[in-house]
């Protein structure tokens, strides 16, 4: 026979076991993505369960009511049969949200918000991709029913079939402590609610990931619009002398070739130069080639404002996703129309993919060209678009049709996720030790054709040729590839037929955003712009990326970890690729030096990005 207890004493019950499988996910998710996190301490599970019991606090705030409620219902067995299965629903579904981030998190750097969660900007992809998804990582629905499955039944030996009755001062007491608890869990015992930021307070640099859990991200980032703080850390004036995003470009005489920009999906630098890519890696042979070249985000809808604008990606929302994504921009489109080229942009995924095509309308570009438009041999790969070759091959038949001189910009879609290749290709390329690989090698494979088809063009020895990854890929292998560093380094590469001047080996830190002043700097335009990125000719030597809330900054030779209040790590990361050495409190004057320039870097782009002034017109 069971024994009565009271209702308080079932609530906490089933409170704790919740808690307990919070921390079981955590610690699984740790070991799912261990090489990730090669240096963490206990501070890192200690923050992790403040943001679990956050997470339950406000899940099970009506809980606590329906639990406690003092009210003959309580005795009644239908009553707590639904009282139960509900409690297992709910909790079990925010619970089961932190599994699409065991592999969702190799992609992105990052834990999923809402509008990762709701793929934001994909709705014609998403079907094939989701299907793709637990066909591909099967291991993940299976770990998500193994842990319904344990939590169901652990759920089910707290018993509630004999409900012990209690005085009401009691259960009102009981109620309301509970609930004032509870709502204290959700919020934070401190004097601001607990936020994302907050999770860099724990462990060491690069581990908020593990800190964090899903739900607690898709809760804070529901439906909500990204607003960037007004941050004043100089007054103007000073901070203008530290960072000016406002660049002048003075030449004698225009070089107005044509100017081709390929983004590569997936291309990141852990994937080439190691067998997989023959073709680019001969191509880089032949090019300026920037060997520490870096991507300013870590998802493909950052690359496309960072590359073809100059801004970079220093928002937990992406700028084509957000509520900034009409601001007046000044990018390549605009620049190059005022010197007479014709602009487009092509991109083999559904119309609509990722918002681009708005986001090309926004920037500038004259014609868009997606799977739509695409003219050629059926070539649909079943989940996303239009195979690489074949959309590669469209490109160089519509670039022959374009008055000269032309821009255009391709996005290639191939290597991403489910990596699906050509059934004709099955076989034909090395597997490499990585599920992309495959696929870059395919990706390669394309684009071999693509220039081996544009030489018999005559527009070919006019053009520059732009080369970039998005971003990384979530295979990497090597440690190097896995931190604040390695995540972000992509090849970047210029290919100038007959230009000897452009064969070139360079170690500058280089990033997306400095493809726009560099080929107003070759293409020796006279203008003035606004950027957020420098010339390949430049002195300057600097990147900034952002990821996890924490802002990232190389210049030289070091490695700077800032929050937007304090820095919490400097490292030599030529020296120290991982990132093993925390120089900070022995390198003050270059923590200090690096330190005042991000601010001020941080405070242009906060202030002119909330008031729309990214252009020198703007209002």
């Amino acid at each position: 026979m069971n024994s009565a207890k009271n209702t308080l004493t079932l609530f906490l019950q089933r409170l704790f076991l919740t808690l307990l499988f919070y921390q079981g996910i955590r610690i699984g998710f740790y070991f799912y993505n261990q090489s990730f996190f090669t240096d963490i301490d206990y501070s890192v599970f200690l923050g992790g369960l403040l943001f679990d019991l956050s997470v339950i606090g406000y899940v099970n705030l009506l809980f606590a009511i329906l639990h406690l409620y003092p009210s003959k219902i309580q005795e009644n067995k239908r009553y707590q049969k639904i009282l139960f299965y509900t409690f297992f629903i709910a909790n079990g579904i925010f619970m089961c949200l932190n599994f699409v981030d065991y592999e969702y998190f190799r992609f992105v750097g990052r834990r999923s918000s809402f509008s990762m969660i709701t793929a934001e900007g994909m709705s014609n992809e998403i079907g094939g991709l989701i299907q793709s998804y637990f066909v591909d990582y099967w291991q993940i629905p299976l770990l998500i029913g193994v842990t319904l499955l344990f939590y169901y039944f652990l759920l089910k030996t707290i018993k509630f079939q004999s409900i012990k009755k209690t005085p009401i001062s009691y259960s009102i007491l009981s109620l309301l402590g509970v609930v004032l608890i509870l709502f204290l869990m959700g919020r934070g015992v401190g004097r601001k609610p607990i936020s994302v930021v907050d999770a860099s307070n724990y462990g060491p640099i690069g581990t908020s990931a593990l800190v964090l859990n899903t739900p607690f991200m898709v809760m804070k980032t529901l439906n909500k619009k990204e607003s960037l703080k007004e941050i004043k850390y100089f007054k103007d004036e000073e901070a203008e002398r530290i960072f000016s995003p406002i660049q002048s470009f003075s030449h004698q005489k225009p070089n107005k070739k044509n100017v081709v920009v390929i983004i590569l999906e997936s291309f990141g630098r852990e994937n080439i130069q190691r067998g997989q890519t023959p073709f680019l890696d001969s191509l880089i042979t032949k090019s300026y080639f920037f060997e520490n070249g870096f991507a300013n985000g870590k998802l493909s809808i950052d690359a496309v404002p960072s590359t073809i604008s100059s801004i970079p990606s220093l928002m937990n929302k992406s700028l084509i996703s957000s509520n900034y994504s009409l601001n007046n921009i000044n990018g390549l489109p605009k620049i190059l129309k005022e010197n007479g080229y014709a602009t487009s942009f092509f991109h083999g995924a559904f119309n609509g993919s990722q918002n681009f095509d708005q986001y090309a309308n926004v920037a500038g570009f004259d014609q868009y060209y997606g799977k739509n438009e695409y003219e050629g041999p059926a070539s649909f790969d079943g989940k996303w678009g239009v195979f690489d070759e074949d959309f590669l091959q469209f490109f160089s038949k519509k670039l022959t049709t374009f008055k000269q001189p032309f821009f255009s910009t391709l996005f290639t879609i191939s290597s991403h996720a489910p990596f699906i290749i050509p059934e004709k290709y099955k076989g034909k390329f090395p597997k490499g030790t990585t599920e992309i690989h495959e696929s870059i090698a395919y990706s390669d494979h394309a684009l071999k054709k693509f220039f081996e088809a544009a030489k018999k063009t005559p527009w070919y020895n006019n053009t520059i040729f732009v080369l970039t990854a998005d971003h990384t890929s979530s295979t990497g292998e090597e440690s190097i590839y896995k931190n604040n560093v390695g995540k972000f380094r992509i090849p970047i590469l210029f290919f100038a037929p007959n230009d000897e001047k452009m064969v070139y080996k360079s170690t500058k830190n280089f990033q997306q955003i400095d493809i726009l002043p560099s080929l107003i700097d070759y293409l020796q335009l006279n203008t003035k712009i606004l950027t957020y990125g420098k010339s390949y000719q430049s002195d300057k030597d600097f990147v900034v990326n952002y990821i996890d809330n924490l802002y990232n900054l190389e210049i030289g030779d070091y490695y700077l970890a800032f929050d937007g209040t304090k820095s919490l790590g400097l490292f030599n990361w030529k020296a120290d690729p991982l990132l093993k050495n925390n120089l900070i409190n022995k390198e003050l004057k270059i923590k200090n030096e690096m330190e005042k320039f991000l601010k001020a870097y941080i405070q242009s782009f906060n202030h002119r990005m909330s008031q729309n002034k990214l252009t020198l017109t703007s209002k």
